[in-house]
């Protein structure tokens, strides 16, 4: 339905513990007409990279935030205006009058005219930055740059813009602040709490007090780093700086210790390539081994619920439910994404084939929401679907462990005939990890968890469907 009045699109609430967004890609232009519900842009947080759909049928009227700026929940990002309305693109701001510029040049260049004052004045301050994210018609910056920018008495014109077109980004800002003087000048030493006596008719007379001291000019901002020959710089996304962070302080949390297990996988081949057909003609589904251990995984974790558990202060948290979270690669290897299948504990193979196949085009589809990367209780990740073979992953907190799964392999195997003699086999085989927390996780019990989930594996039969 079309909007009968002007519609503002805001940053949504992407989740409780999302406090703010990265506008990645305008998928619209102003001037441009757009349906209700159809993708407007991109945004990133440090969960997820998701679109934003439109709140309204209309023209894109203005774009108020840019590409690359970083904005807090609830700012208004654009507006949307009824069908038919007139929409003019902003102008570029105007440079300032020479005029302007050569009188405030002729006033510094003549300080000796301004008399003294009299008294100490306190120290001059930079204006706030108005509301509107204009800053004396110089720059504009987004509402939450310049609400840091007037809390720490900071003019944004004097930051130095990373954003498209040289805008002011929160990054920026926050980067300024930290490499620069304190908010505010030091006052002038006020007077002893006991004021002197008169001076001395033999002494001079006390100098005029100095006119206070101007304001000293902000530290320049730290200097970026200069790309070496061959080299080129790009920026991290924020699902990027969300991911090192995790990892790093997954790192600096966990005792994480790596076990490893090696898998017959010849009775998963074979059932997996009877019910292809069957699940691929009936269901659209491709029963990959990744299905297959995840509901080996499901069954093995009831018998151990540390292993699906985790530390909370100084108590040890366990559950009756499973819920799943698999890694999914984004962006040719550049972004990582964690979605979570819950309640996996009551699904069958064909339920958990579905589950994973939907979860991970809508990862790679950028149509997560927050709530389906949250809440996950432990972790399976596939490298080996690039043919690797081993691996240490890092535990996603606040989980007490992750499990790798690598490349099927054909390798010599030793077996038994049947006669009991030992013979050696052509089986396909799979490694698996298991990385725990070791605070909670010991060896004995991790080394039997994968022992079982080996043994499920290996005895895979029609009721384990």
């Amino acid at each position: 339905m079309a909007t009968t009045s002007v519609v503002d699109v805001v940053m949504p609430q992407m989740g409780v513990s999302v406090s703010e967004g990265t506008i990645t890609k305008w998928l619209k232009q102003v001037g441009e007409n757009v349906e209700a519900d159809e993708n407007l842009l991109e945004i990133s947080t440090d969960k997820v990279d998701t679109e934003v759909p439109s709140p309204g049928t209309g023209v894109l009227q203005e774009i108020l935030v840019q590409e690359g700026e970083t904005v807090e929940v609830g700012t208004k990002l654009a507006t949307i205006a009824p069908e038919g309305a007139s929409v003019e693109a902003p102008p570029e701001p105007a440079p300032e009058p020479a005029t302007q510029e050569a009188a405030r040049e002729a006033e510094a260049a003549s300080p000796a005219e301004t008399p003294a004052p009299t008294a100490p004045a306190p120290p001059p301050t930079s204006p706030p930055a108005p509301a509107d994210g204009s800053t004396d018609g110089k720059t504009f910056v987004s509402p939450v740059v310049a609400k840091i920018a007037s809390e720490h008495g900071v003019d944004p014109g004097q930051v130095p813009g990373t954003g498209r077109g040289g805008r002011v980004t929160k990054k920026d800002i926050l980067a300024f602040i930290e490499s620069g003087p304190p908010a505010a000048a030091p006052r002038a030493p006020e007077p002893p709490a006991e004021a002197p006596p008169a001076p001395e008719p033999e002494r001079a007379p006390p100098a005029a007090p100095p006119p206070a001291a101007a304001r000293p000019a902000p530290a320049p901002a730290a200097p970026q780093p200069q790309a070496a020959p061959g080299e080129t710089f790009e920026p991290m996304t924020a699902m990027r700086r969300g991911i090192a962070e995790h990892m790093r302080r997954s790192l600096d949390t966990s005792a994480h210790v790596t076990s490893a297990i090696e898998v017959d996988m010849s009775k998963v081949v074979a059932i997996r390539a009877k019910l292809k057909k069957e699940f691929q003609a009936d269901y659209g589904i491709n029963p990959t081994y990744l299905s297959f251990v995840a509901r080996a995984v499901v069954e093995t974790l009831r018998d151990y619920p540390w292993i699906n558990g985790e530390i909370r202060a100084d108590q040890i948290v366990t559950r009756k439910y499973v819920n799943l979270g698999f890694a999914v690669e984004l962006a040719d290897g550049k972004g990582l994404i964690v979605p979570v299948v819950k309640n996996v504990e009551g699904l069958n193979l064909l339920g958990i084939a579905r589950a994973v196949t939907d979860i991970a085009e809508r990862a790679r589809n950028k149509q997560l929401l927050p709530d389906d990367v949250q809440g996950g209780t432990f972790t399976i990740t596939n490298p080996g679907g690039y043919g690797t073979f081993h691996g240490t992953p890092v535990i996603s907190q606040p989980q007490a462990a992750i499990l790798g799964t690598y490349a099927v392999v054909k390798r010599p195997w030793v077996v038994q005939d049947e006669l009991g003699n030992d013979v050696i086999a052509i089986r396909p085989i799979m490694n698996l990890t298991l990385t725990y927390d070791h605070r909670l996780v010991d060896g004995a019990l991790a080394g039997r968890f994968l022992r079982d989930l080996r043994h499920r594996l290996e005895s895979w039969g029609e009721a384990d469907y």
